[in-house]
């Protein structure tokens, strides 16, 4: 209890710090002379006198800080956490909207499609651990799926087989992983590292051997699809019904896996072998049919957010170029505890980050970009070290299980 109360004061008085110095940043702006200028899409742009908006932002945070050391709670550090994060972001925001306008509609929609990759990481990683099998190769299965992807519509000369290709190749890695993790009783850690590591090699000699002399270096992306009538929708129809293929089955998954995993016999039988693999296997649930099927179907989820690198954004493939995004999926997921629709909200904190980052570049923000680029990162440990909350995994994730 103790340790928990000096926990408490350390993170408030680090926000209420982070406050304070949100408050001092708003004298930089001149009393009812700078202006930050915010779009809403079709519902028109809000002038906002700069200085005076920071510091009634800042006030909000400090309010969100004070509270846990009032009360000397710990329950109370979320609040603290997510006031400060909103006050820093939107103070930033109103930085970057002075004398320019900051559409908050198009930042949303490249939020959305910026998350798409590491909400379906998050989603193959819940699918996984809901079983007890550790999966931190889902980056090697996204790298796998996004080189696999692209060799086959670059060479088969049609995106859909490709994406198939990428969908297929990413259930072929966990099945790797499935026959080393729950067959051989391998270390799951491990056998993720062989995973992750046998994926850059891989894929690095078939972009030698194959794509680097290719007569086409680049393919088509897929096509933005108008879902009827919904993309009609004012500001919802523009951020979430009006993307490409794989952004709204990332979408579409998020609410099919939560009635799944909640509401099906098969979600009861995968949580209960999450919890406790001896009693599932008492009452007839074949553990390790189970485990092999939920591996897999995260694999072909890893193996759709990899096509989304090289089959809905670039129309290339270049080495590494998942770029850690499957491990910030596995602080997604962490993050939403296990939950789909938490790991959805925590895929959009990371999205949200990473559009940032493009924004102010393209805005000439005077931010190092090495500073922008780190953000996502550095949420990632913030989310790890427990700071938004303490996160229980299932029971038995990472224990091998044998039949006696």
């Amino acid at each position: 209890m103790k340790k928990e109360y000096y926990r408490t004061i350390i993170f408030s008085g680090i926000t209420l710090l982070i406050n304070l110095l949100i408050i001092r940043f708003s004298f930089n702006f001149p009393k009812d002379q700078a202006f930050s200028l915010i779009g809403f899409g079709v519902l028109g742009k809000l002038d906002l006198f700069t200085g005076r908006s920071i510091r009634i932002l800042g006030c909000i945070g400090l309010i969100g800080s004070i509270i846990p050391l009032i009360k000397k709670l710990n329950k109370y550090i979320n609040l603290s956490f997510f006031t400060t994060a909103f006050t820093g972001i939107s103070a930033v925001i109103l930085w970057a909207a002075v004398g320019s306008l900051f559409d908050i509609v198009g930042i949303l929609a490249l939020s959305l499609r910026l998350s798409t990759p590491i909400v379906l990481g998050a989603m193959a990683g819940m699918l996984c651990e809901r079983t007890g099998v550790i999966n931190i190769a889902i980056e090697g299965m996204m790298l796998t799926a996004a080189c696999i992807g692209f060799t086959a519509t670059l060479y088969l000369n049609n995106i859909w087989i490709g994406l198939f290709c990428a969908i297929l190749s990413g259930g072929l890695m966990a099945l790797l992983h499935a026959f080393l993790s729950v067959t051989m009783i391998t270390d799951q850690i491990i056998s993720g590292t062989v995973i992750n590591i046998l994926a850059v090699g891989l894929t690095g000699f078939i972009r030698r051997s194959f794509l680097v002399n290719a007569r086409l270096s680049r393919t088509a992306i897929l096509p933005i699809i108008e879902v009827p009538l919904l993309s009609k929708i004012p500001i919802l129809g523009t951020i979430i019904f009006t993307n490409q293929p794989i952004v709204l089955l990332m979408m579409g998954l998020v609410v099919f896996i939560s009635i799944m995993l909640f509401k099906t016999r098969w979600g009861l039988r995968t949580r209960s072998i999450g919890e406790h693999p001896e009693a599932a296997d008492t009452v007839g649930i074949n553990v390790f049919k189970m485990r092999y099927l939920n591996v897999m179907l995260g694999g072909f989820t890893a193996g759709l957010a990899g096509a989304w690198f090289s089959l809905e954004t670039t129309g290339s493939f270049d080495d590494v170029m998942t770029n850690g995004k499957g491990f910030i999926a596995l602080a997604a997921m962490i993050f939403g505890k296990w939950h789909p629709v938490g790991a959805f909200i925590g895929g959009l904190i990371f999205g949200f980050s990473d559009a940032l980052q493009i924004i102010f570049q393209i805005k000439n923000i005077p931010i190092p970009p090495q500073f922008l680029w780190m953000l996502p990162y550095v949420i990632t440990m913030v989310v790890l070290a427990g700071v938004i909350g303490k996160s229980t995994p299932p029971a038995a994730i990472g224990v091998p299980y044998t039949k006696h």
